[in-house]
């Protein structure tokens, strides 16, 4: 065993909460699927740096993701009943929960860094979120 950091390796936690380091690579999302039945029952743990707002927005359907600010500082938008409510996540330590099935994205007001838990099991990309 090897302390590593989470952002050049980050964790999966499988269906039975063993937990498996993966390298960070270009072909990271499509190794998650191939080696963790797409991702089935699975919680990515990884560590992200953004200078620039997401190119888009996301949905986790299969469970709640955790946010916890490591620094700097971005809006988080999410879809709620059709309106986007926006939440200042501005201090480091702060955690945010983002219920499942909701569209979220995120616009950057400072470089940050950002420890997600993500069910990734069935994660949806769009340039806008359905408003239903």
């Amino acid at each position: 065993m090897k302390a590593s950091t989470l952002s050049s390796n980050f964790i999966v936690l499988d269906s039975t909460l063993s937990a498996h380091t993966v390298p960070v690579s270009p072909s990271l999302y499509a190794d998650l699927d191939a080696n963790f039945q797409n991702f089935r029952s699975c919680v990515l743990v990884a560590e992200y740096c953004f200078d620039a707002d997401w190119p888009s927005w996301e949905m986790h359907p299969v469970g709640d993701e955790i946010l916890l600010l490591l620094a700097g500082a971005a809006e988080i938008q999410l879809m709620q009943n059709g309106e986007v409510v926006s939440i200042q996540f501005d201090q480091v330590g702060t955690t945010l929960i983002v219920p499942r099935a909701t569209w979220h994205t995120a616009k950057v007001k400072e470089t940050c860094r950002i420890v997600f838990m993500t069910p990734g099991e069935g994660t949806e990309h769009a340039e806008q979120p359905p408003t239903a």
